[in-house]
């Protein structure tokens, strides 16, 4: 078809207004696919994670497609395994890219065990403060755990620190009526430490105490053992650290 007969402006007109419904037609054929696309994607982690469930009888909190032979990440808690598309197997074990280096694993565990800091109830915890207490960190900790005692020695020599320490009783007949006695004490903070540095056996006392909803903020931030620390930037480690690592997650921004 000429369009010669039609003026200058309205033939302008005209021609965006053609351009326009191709752009629209072009955009929605294209929208069609790629939303299949997605939805078989999903259909296909789903499909993993149903595998998954059946046969180990575990919950499934993600799966995720990785870079490597069609491998797919399956989360499950703060732990990571990986299968392929069918769930014909599990592998547990770190993934390293080779050309790289890199963890691949490690790194993305740290990843998915960062927890926001202002997030924490604190209020829940026993606190210590060093110094100025600026610098700032949460323990979960057993008052059996020897680790966990091993680890107030590096405390002893940090300064400018605030420790919140979330009483988490686990690992013994009798933890948690040392808990129960140094959160009823009145200075809780002297009486944990004492015990913890020097063997002191808090003074028995009761009290009503947030030791359930610590044991529950535990398994909904997958604490598994103690101690498990929480800094400021977000960061965790599990278990015993010495001085220098504490000082340097706590100077991490």
């Amino acid at each position: 078809m000429r369009l010669t007969w039609m003026k200058a402006p309205i033939l302008r007109q005209y021609r965006r207004a053609v351009m326009a419904g191709l752009l629209a037609l072009s955009a929605g054929g294209l929208a069609v696919p790629a939303a299949q696309a997605q939805t078989a994607d999903n259909a296909k982690l789903q499909s993993v994670r149903d595998a998954i469930n059946k046969a180990f009888d575990v919950e499934v909190t993600q799966v995720r497609p990785t870079d490597y032979a069609n491998l797919y990440e399956v989360q499950l808690g703060g732990n990571i395994v990986y299968t392929n598309e069918k769930a014909e197997f599990v592998l547990a074990g770190n993934l390293v890219d080779a050309k790289t280096k890199r963890d691949v694993t490690t790194d993305r565990i740290d990843e998915i065990s960062k927890v926001d800091f202002s997030t924490l109830p604190l209020a829940q915890a026993v606190k210590l403060v060093k110094g100025d207490g600026a610098r700032k960190m949460a323990v979960f900790e057993d008052p059996n755990c020897g680790y966990c005692k091993k680890l107030h020695k590096e405390l002893a020599t940090l300064d400018n620190v605030t420790v919140y320490t979330f009483l988490f009783p686990i690992l013994a007949p009798d933890s948690m009526t040392k808990a129960t006695s140094v959160w009823c004490a009145k200075d809780q903070a002297t009486v944990w430490t004492d015990w913890m540095n020097k063997g002191v056996v808090p003074p028995d006392a009761s009290c009503e105490t947030p030791i359930e909803k610590n044991l529950a903020l535990g398994q909904k931030l997958a604490v598994q053992g103690t101690p498990a620390i929480f800094f400021e930037s977000g960061n965790r480690v599990n278990g015993y650290v010495p001085a220098a690592r504490l000082n340097q997650e706590l100077d991490r921004k």
